[in-house]
């Protein structure tokens, strides 16, 4: 509707830059996917069994939003900032109530991602049987790379991922250990949601998940998708 008038201007659309092109990707929602890998989820203290277990979600605000070269403060509320890196699927067309043979044609690309977590909050909240909002969406807690379109690529089924923290390994694993696949996340998320383009997926972390602290470096790699980096601020 022409003629809308608001109290103050609306924030702006949070987008990511795409390789080879000059137009970003507007970010409409993030969804992240809990638990993903078995080493992960059992040093999580929560394994997983696929046979008798489907996928499980938490979103985390499009605000959060960070690209990959920043420093972000370290945040309030927290005594155990962590890091897990992750594959992210950016949606670039709508889908509900998709088949997996069908969940190809939903996926616009890829990217590296960080799903930053202050875990202290996160067990508080896990073992009162609340939500894992204060844990998980906080304000610059989403971090992601440039968007490398699928064409060439595929559906990615495997491809080295790992993490550093000031230059020594602190993740390193394969998409193939992923519990389940990219077609089997996008089917399953889509039971339940109207996907749109401009949503992201972040598709779970390997094991090796640990704290930062101020005046830490992350670079983290994707193999066939590239690069990201971050680095940790002073608390505000």
């Amino acid at each position: 509707m022409s003629g809308i008038r608001y109290l103050w201007s609306p924030a702006p659309t949070p987008s990511l830059p795409v390789r080879g092109c000059d137009a970003r990707f507007p970010v409409r929602r993030i969804f992240c996917v809990g638990r993903n890998y078995h080493a992960h989820a059992i040093e999580m203290g929560n394994p997983i069994d696929k046979a008798t277990m489907r996928p499980f979600y938490f979103m985390k605000d499009a605000g959060s939003l960070v690209e990959s070269g920043a420093t972000v403060p370290y945040p309030p509320g927290t005594q155990d900032y962590q890091y897990e890196m992750e594959l992210v699927v950016a949606i670039g067309a709508a889908g509900f109530r998709v088949a997996e043979a069908e969940a190809d044609r939903l996926i616009h690309g890829y990217a590296a991602g960080l799903d930053m977590t202050r875990r202290d909050l996160q067990k508080a909240g896990r073992d009162q049987g609340r939500p894992w909002d204060l844990g998980k969406n906080f304000e610059q807690g989403a971090i992601c790379g440039e968007i490398v379109p699928a064409a060439g690529l595929g559906v990615l089924d495997r491809g080295a991922i790992a993490l550093q923290v000031n230059g020594q390994t602190r993740q390193s694993a394969d998409l193939s250990l992923l519990i389940w696949n990219l077609r089997e996340l996008i089917a399953d998320l889509s039971q339940f949601y109207h996907l749109q383009a401009g949503d992201l997926i972040y598709t779970g972390t390997p094991e090796g998940v640990g704290a930062v602290k101020p005046g830490d470096r992350l670079q983290g790699h994707i193999e066939g998708v590239g690069d990201i980096t971050l680095q940790i601020g002073e608390p505000e």
